[in-house]
């Protein structure tokens, strides 16, 4: 390598990473801590190693090359291992931990986390149990007093010095009982609004980037009731005529358990015909847990439990 080749080194994967999740310079410096323009020179630098673009202007927004689509996954994979490597807390032996883990997350994320955690508690850590949590708590303040260890869903308010990891993006599916008169026929965003809905929504809220949706087109749904979790909404939608929302894996991706719940319920899932913002899952920590071995056991065996494959591991 001669003087005027680039120097590869970690923090450009760190910059990679964060481009990438956010296909936006001015949100990756922020996620990063540092100045766009500063961002904008990694960005450069990262073009002339990779030969790659990367990220091109569409209007008033960046969207992400084939290559960088590719490396998406693996440039997450890389970054989650430098965290790894470099916690030396982390190597604990989980069959030696006699812990009681408490987890925060919505009724549908509880479901379909604690079967795949149970199993690989019982497989590799016997003495660890589990406390789930409803979303009642202010999450940033519970986890800086220790009142819950990991919270897990839509992170959206986290606290500065909140450590948060995107697990899954997920997209909204139409969920409706069979035989649904929505069933016989493709479905269109007409025929969407027409409807009856149900919501789901903790502060009460009638309206959400559907109904957003749906005003591009010059329609509006009627919202019949609100429920705060997605369990009791599905539940109501299998024993009515009422449209809830439920996610789903991305087309491609690996099928997502938090489906699970639908398809026990008999539910059927219609794709929306419209383009709704994906659904992003992650999980958030206080930073005093960020080398503790247990907790590092923790977030593992959340990210796997989470995977469709790793729930359905015996």
């Amino acid at each position: 390598m001669n003087s005027a080749d680039p120097v590869i080194d970690a923090n450009l994967a760190v910059a990679l990473d964060a481009l990438l999740a956010e296909n936006s310079v001015t949100r990756a410096a922020a996620r990063l801590h540092t100045s766009p323009a500063a961002m904008s020179r990694t960005l450069a630098r990262l073009r002339r190693v990779l030969q790659d673009p990367l990220l091109v202007r569409a209007g008033q927004t960046m969207v992400p090359t084939p290559r960088a689509q590719a490396l998406r996954e693996e440039a997450a994979a890389v970054v989650r291992g430098l965290g790894e490597l470099l916690s030396p807390g982390s190597g604990v032996d989980p069959a030696t931990l006699r812990s009681t883990f408490t987890v925060q997350a919505a009724d549908l994320v509880g479901a379909a986390l604690a079967p795949g955690l149970l199993r690989l508690a019982r497989r590799e850590a016997p003495g660890v149990s589990f406390r789930l949590r409803a979303e009642e708590l202010e999450a940033g303040p519970a986890l800086r007093l220790g009142r819950i260890d990991l919270e897990v869903g839509a992170i959206d308010h986290a606290d500065p010095e909140t450590r948060v990891e995107e697990l899954v993006s997920l997209r909204m599916m139409a969920a409706v009982r069979p035989g649904h008169p929505l069933t016989e026929a493709p479905l269109t965003p007409a025929a969407l609004a027409a409807a009856e809905h149900v919501t789901v929504s903790r502060r009460g809220r009638f309206t959400g980037p559907l109904d957003t949706a749906l005003a591009e087109h010059g329609l509006r749904r009627r919202v019949s009731v609100v429920l705060p979790g997605h369990l009791p909404a599905m539940t109501l939608a299998a024993r009515s005529d009422l449209v809830c929302l439920v996610p789903a894996a991305l087309p491609g991706a690996t099928p997502s358990p938090l489906t699970d719940e639908a398809t026990t319920l008999g539910l059927t899932l219609l794709e929306i015909p419209l383009t709704l913002p994906p659904l992003k899952m992650g999980m958030a920590w206080h930073p005093r847990h960020a080398a503790d071995g247990a907790h590092h056991w923790l977030r593992g065996a959340v990210r796997r439990a989470l995977n469709a494959t790793a729930g359905q591991a015996g």
